[in-house]
């Protein structure tokens, strides 16, 4: 195509974003969600535009002298992420329609939007950067809007929280800034220094070089995704952000850490992720157990979904390292449910507290008698997140579990009791909240079931992956292709089939 789509598509909530910050009150929440849906329209339409083989790919030089461009391009976990990205900024923006109208609020709404907005179109950018370099560059301004999302809304400890994320994530990015740097190094050391993707498949480096640069990369991911030990930035920033806020940084900017590991840690040092491969995997066991007994013994909402979140990404990175064509495959797949199944889990949360005033799980009791729309709405975010068969998550998780028996059959036991112990969690928190009688303090509190606008942010939502669940097919045949791509890159063949004896 000769006119630029992905740019485009990018540079369109940025632009809408500063636009934003000159416009006030309402009329400039109605631009900023004119903007969100008109990126919506946008980014499906690149979808499609992939699905069909369009060639979409943009490539100019950027700083010629080392090789760096500006390019863009999208593969197929890149076009769902694309997907993912711009389902969930409209729901958020819809579901904090009334943030900043809170008494004593230093920022207006408007400016919720604009932040949002850009954080959109930066994110956008990292998902089709397909340089090294711009991919860095829009990875790490991602940071910017980011902390004044989590710094100038919220909680009465949301600035505390704001510099604690910053420092996990600059301290990850400038670890990525120097493998960055060691990829000029590699590639200028054989005659061309590049920092696009492509140029670096097949790149002939030492195994030494290969690895230290596979580290790097991984250690800035491993703190995005986020893995146990460099996680703990994560609850306090759930707990003290909006629930918008934590939807856009759990359910978009989280799978950076996910997408990075696939698109450069696998496809550009193949030697090194098989030499990685056994720690990461123990790695991810020890984030998908730690998170689930956390989420298990959370007093408070927000931070048993932070929890969940933990544990899930433990069950992506374990699909990754699996290193199968299904495993990737479901991993790639469980990006996609598990930015939909997040946002629904932390906004409906985010309706209880408006309402109770509280995150504390054991303030609420016999909800559903009162508002019972919102306890199903509750039950269903939650069953997605326990996996249940016919949502989304239940087909992602079911392809991981499968994909990694082949490899690993006795790491897969850990595997399955995450997911058990997710069952337990989700279920215990429901019945806390919603069942049993009604307490004085819901009566006195809880007195309106969900509003039509928030209706409205929950059926997209929940419809989604429902059909998702039961109609997979047209996305997995998307992941599936971009899986067989990254395991031909990363040179392993799927473990062949076993023949039980005396057949």
């Amino acid at each position: 195509m000769t006119l630029p789509l992905l740019t485009i598509l990018a540079l369109l909530p940025i632009v809408g974003a500063l636009v934003l910050f000159f416009l006030k009150g309402h009329v400039g929440k109605l631009v900023g969600y004119g903007i969100a849906l008109t990126t919506l329209v946008l980014g499906v339409l690149v979808f499609v535009l992939h699905t069909q083989g369009e060639a979409l790919a943009e490539n100019v030089p950027w700083i010629s002298s080392i090789g760096a461009h500006y390019a863009l391009d999208i593969d197929g976990m890149g076009a769902i992420l694309v997907l993912m990205t711009v389902i969930i900024v409209p729901v958020v923006l819809l579901a904090e329609w009334h943030v900043g109208e809170e008494p004593g609020s230093r920022w207006g709404g408007s400016t919720f939007f604009a932040l949002a907005l850009l954080m959109q179109g930066l994110a956008l950018f990292v998902f089709m950067a397909s340089d090294i370099l711009l991919f860095y560059v829009a990875f790490e301004a991602t940071l910017i809007p980011t902390y004044f999302l989590i710094g100038g809304f919220g909680g009465p400890r949301r600035r505390a929280a704001a510099v604690k994320f910053l420092i996990y994530s600059l301290a990850g990015g400038l670890v990525m800034l120097v493998a960055v740097a060691g990829v000029y190094a590699a590639t200028a050391a054989q005659g061309n220094p590049s920092f696009l993707i492509g140029d670096l498949v097949g790149l002939d480096m030492s195994t030494s070089m290969g690895r230290w640069l596979f580290a790097g990369f991984f250690f800035a991911f491993a703190v995005k995704a986020p893995l146990a030990g460099l996680h703990t930035w994560l609850p306090d920033t759930a707990e003290q952000a909006t629930p918008g806020t934590s939807t856009l940084l759990v359910g978009i900017l989280d799978k950076i850490g996910t997408f990075g590991m696939i698109k450069i840690c696998l496809q550009a040092f193949p030697e090194a992720t098989q030499w990685a491969t056994p720690v990461i995997l123990i790695w991810a066991i020890v984030s998908m157990l730690y998170g689930a007994f956390m989420a298990f013994g959370a007093k408070d909402l927000l931070r048993l979904v932070s929890y969940t979140s933990i544990s899930h990404f433990g069950i992506m990175v374990f699909g990754i390292f699996a290193l199968t064509t299904q495993s990737l495959t479901g991993s790639i797949f469980y990006m996609l449910n598990h930015g939909l199944s997040t946002a629904a889990l932390f906004l409906v949360v985010g309706f209880m507290i408006h309402r109770r005033g509280t995150a504390d799980i054991d303030a609420y009791g016999g909800v559903q008698k009162v508002a019972p729309v919102l306890a199903g709405v509750l039950l269903m975010s939650g069953l997605s997140a326990l996996a249940l068969p016919g949502m989304g998550s239940f087909v992602s998780e079911f392809l991981v579990l499968a994909g990694s028996w082949q490899r690993h059959p006795v790491l897969v036991v850990f595997l399955v009791l995450a997911m058990v112990l997710a069952a337990v969690y989700v279920l215990r928190m429901y019945k806390t909240t919603m069942t049993g009688p009604v307490t004085e303090q819901v009566t006195t509190h809880v007195t309106t079931d969900l509003t039509l606008r928030e209706k409205a942010v929950a059926v997209p939502l929940i419809g989604l992956l429902l059909i998702l669940g039961f109609f997979p097919q047209p996305v997995l045949n998307v992941a599936d292709q971009a899986a067989q791509g990254v395991m031909g890159t990363v040179g392993v063949t799927d473990p062949a089939p076993q023949a039980e004896e005396g057949n």
